[in-house]
């Protein structure tokens, strides 16, 4: 298990960890989330040792991150670190070995990840003659080439065509279902939803919503998505426990309290005219990554 407790970390004046904590299993997909600067590079530098905090703690399995714990972490960052004349192979054999790999087993594991990762016929270009998408994948080969038992990673979807995001989830999913303890941070919070088993938001250097994907979603308010043939004002009338949380395409979003019968919603919007569409759900990530930081996003 991976622990990062109370981090701090400052940089002249600007405060980008505060106290943050958070936890990831072994076989845990978690998805990092948070605006911009919320701090959520600087956590994961901290894990994998290229930036020291200010206080706080990061341990493996109850234990220091030691220099023999990162050669068993796969740590993909967000600016990519590739040696862009260097062929493709070449470059994942030579990563491998750092992480202490034999030359045998280095030369196997870059095989299979370039055929996995759809780039074998690429095995033996240099880096810069490749494009954006397939530079990206080189780089996730080259966080799992060593087999690692820890990924980390760095909006590894950012600039993916579909079939590349595609084929990125597989292989997170494979790895965790494997036993590996996996985090990666993304600004595409569907994508989290529907990929990862729980999730941190990050606001302010600190972790302000964190659990289950499932057990948080059927925890928050339920969403009334209404279209009516008539008049939107009929939404002015809510009762107490209510809101209008979005207006898009003439339909409105009305978040309910736990206790808000839908019928009392719904008898108002009929009073305006014929109801198009009505759809009752569990609020989407997106809308709970809203919720948790409210005060700070517009709406």
């Amino acid at each position: 298990m991976l622990v990062l407790e109370q981090l701090q970390r400052r940089f002249g004046d600007v405060v980008a960890l505060e106290r943050l904590d958070l936890t990831v299993a072994a076989g845990e997909l978690c998805g990092f989330v948070g605006p911009n600067g919320a701090g959520k590079t600087t956590a994961m530098r901290c894990a994998v040792g290229v930036t020291t905090p200010d206080a706080g703690t990061v341990t493996w399995e109850g234990r220091p991150v030691s220099l023999a714990v990162r050669r068993r972490i796969g740590y993909m960052p967000e600016e990519r670190g590739l040696y862009p004349r260097m062929r493709v192979a070449e470059q994942l054999v030579y990563l491998a070995r750092l992480h202490g790999l034999p030359a045998a087993t280095a030369a196997a594991n870059t095989a299979h990840w370039l055929d996995r990762l759809g780039l074998a016929a690429r095995r033996d270009s240099p880096v810069e003659e490749l494009s954006l998408g397939n530079q990206q994948r080189v780089q996730l080969a080259a966080a799992l080439v060593h087999d690692p038992v820890l990924l980390i990673l760095d909006e590894p979807f950012s600039g993916l065509d579909p079939i590349a995001v595609d084929v990125m989830s597989e292989v997170l999913l494979e790895r965790a279902s494997a036993g590996v303890a996996v985090v990666f941070s993304s600004h595409q919070l569907d994508l989290v939803e529907d990929l990862c088993r729980s999730v941190a938001v990050v606001d302010a250097g600190r972790v302000v919503l964190r659990g289950d994907v499932r057990e948080l979603k059927r925890a928050g308010d339920r969403r009334l998505r209404v279209a009516v043939d008539g008049d939107p004002g009929w939404a002015a009338a809510l009762p107490v426990d209510t809101e209008v949380v979005a207006r898009r395409n003439g339909e409105i979003t009305v978040a309910l309290g736990a206790e808000v019968d839908p019928g009392v919603v719904l008898e108002l919007a009929r009073a305006s005219g014929p109801l198009l569409h009505v759809r009752l759900e569990e609020p989407r990530l997106s809308e709970l990554f809203r919720d948790a930081l409210q005060d700070r996003l517009p709406r």
